[in-house]
């Protein structure tokens, strides 16, 4: 009998391949505001991390508010038609609720933008739990947002997997004592920091995940 008794899964970059609206986002900031392109590497480091936190540390002389308005602005007009869903997703969480395992999300991404993609793809009835930007002032890395899914779920975090695609996902639930596992269609984690990052698990196609979990 499995010791996992639900999968916590990141959004962005892990269901939901949004890789190529995020770096049309801050495309569109940088070359608005300083009239330049990003430095992809910069921007890529920060997969992950909650918006008004990078926009902090990118503008430290700009109004964080304003340009966080400027980045989402832009964002919401190609969202919804660019979105896409990594392949096999949508099938290992179907197989995952037909099972019997419970399912949820756990994100630095505001819940309407999070909704919006789901329902896109009409997966938003599968979830059992959904922890987005709103729920919390403590995000990733810090162990929080994993805890409050938790405690929605009524489970301890030795009976959780979490799946992420950023450092930010896997520090997340180290901290929160729950095992990880990192996604190979990550574009923000190599092989050098994989390693030291050193998830539970790692998995090169989405239907792995059930191997892992039944014979946790």
């Amino acid at each position: 009998m499995s010791k996992f008794k639900a999968v916590l899964f990141d959004f962005d970059g892990t269901i939901m391949d949004t890789n190529t609206i995020i770096l049309k986002s801050w495309q569109h900031t940088f070359n608005t505001v300083l009239g330049r392109d990003p430095v992809h590497e910069e921007i890529v480091a920060t997969f992950g991390e909650p918006l008004e936190v990078t926009m902090g540390k990118l503008f430290p002389d700009r109004d964080t508010h304003e340009m966080v308005e400027t980045y989402r602005n832009y964002q919401r007009h190609i969202y919804k038609d660019d979105i896409t869903m990594f392949p096999g997703m949508k099938d290992v969480i179907l197989e995952l609720k037909t099972r019997g395992y419970k399912v949820a999300i756990v994100t630095s991404r505001l819940w309407y933008s999070t909704r919006t993609g789901l329902y896109k793809f009409d997966i938003a009835d599968l979830f059992d739990a959904v922890v987005s930007a709103e729920d919390t002032t403590i995000h990733k890395p810090d162990p929080t947002p994993c805890l409050l899914c938790l405690e929605k779920l009524g489970i301890t975090p030795d009976e959780a997997l979490m799946v992420g695609d950023s450092k930010f996902d896997i520090l997340c639930a180290r901290n929160a004592g729950v095992d990880s596992c990192l996604v190979s269609w990550s574009i923000s984690v190599g092989d050098e920091l994989r390693e030291q990052l050193a998830p539970e698990y790692y998995i090169t196609d989405a239907m792995q995940l059930l191997d892992i979990v039944e014979n946790a």
